[in-house]
């Protein structure tokens, strides 16, 4: 009877470790958490740190210039706009890069300046991660996927960028953006109301 008991205990045991780890393991960025930090090369040859940007709002962009879903907003010109309006309000805005060397999306630093140029869009910067460490840590999935930070380091919105999860040029205008009233509320040091949606667009092509 006692080893029975034993034996039960045991299995008890086992069975709730095993539940509890894959939580663990699924664990991501969360809103009203740090979020996640990082040191990545951009296409201008330096180094940019999310640390380094404290006391200013960020925005990342997760992007790869051959998906659909990234072509419909860059060609409607709708990143760009609000890329420009965000900077122009000294709010820093990362286009990060995932796509792993020899898949869909990987450029090297002079093919980014020149989509940058080509298309008129206006980051702070564009971000290499073709190690995809970076997109793991804040759980990307697709592109385009979008996060803002607050000043203070803290994730306060991550999703798509908009309601429309098509890639017909024409359902830009009148799509509802989730990224636009983000940064409203951050820079106005007010919780964001829709601070996560579901991204939509090409899966990341990570390595």
């Amino acid at each position: 009877m006692t080893s029975r008991r034993h034996f039960l205990a045991g299995a008890a045991s086992f069975a709730t470790v095993g539940v509890i780890a894959p939580r663990r393991a699924a664990a991501g960025p969360a809103i009203g958490a740090p979020a996640p930090t990082f040191s990545l090369a951009s296409a201008a040859g330096s180094t940019v740190s999310l640390a380094d940007q404290r006391g200013k709002i960020v925005v990342l962009e997760w992007t790869n210039h051959d998906c659909p879903y990234v072509r419909k907003h860059y060609d409607a010109g709708n990143m760009q706009t609000i890329q420009k309006e965000a900077t122009a309000q000294g709010i820093v805005w990362l286009t990060v890069i995932s796509s792993a060397p020899g898949t869909q999306g990987y450029v090297t630093a002079g093919q980014a300046n020149e989509l940058t140029s080509s298309r008129k869009a206006a980051p702070t910067a564009v971000l290499f991660d073709p190690t995809g460490t970076v997109g793991k840590a804040y759980a990307a999935t697709n592109t385009p996927h979008m996060y803002v930070i607050t000043r203070d380091g803290v994730l306060a919105y991550m999703g798509a960028i908009d309601d429309k999860p098509t890639t017909r040029r024409s359902d830009v205008e009148g799509a509802q953006s989730y990224v636009r009233p983000a940064i409203t509320a951050v820079a106005a040091g007010q919780p964001v109301k829709t601070s996560v949606t579901r991204a939509y667009g090409c899966t990341i092509k990570y390595a």
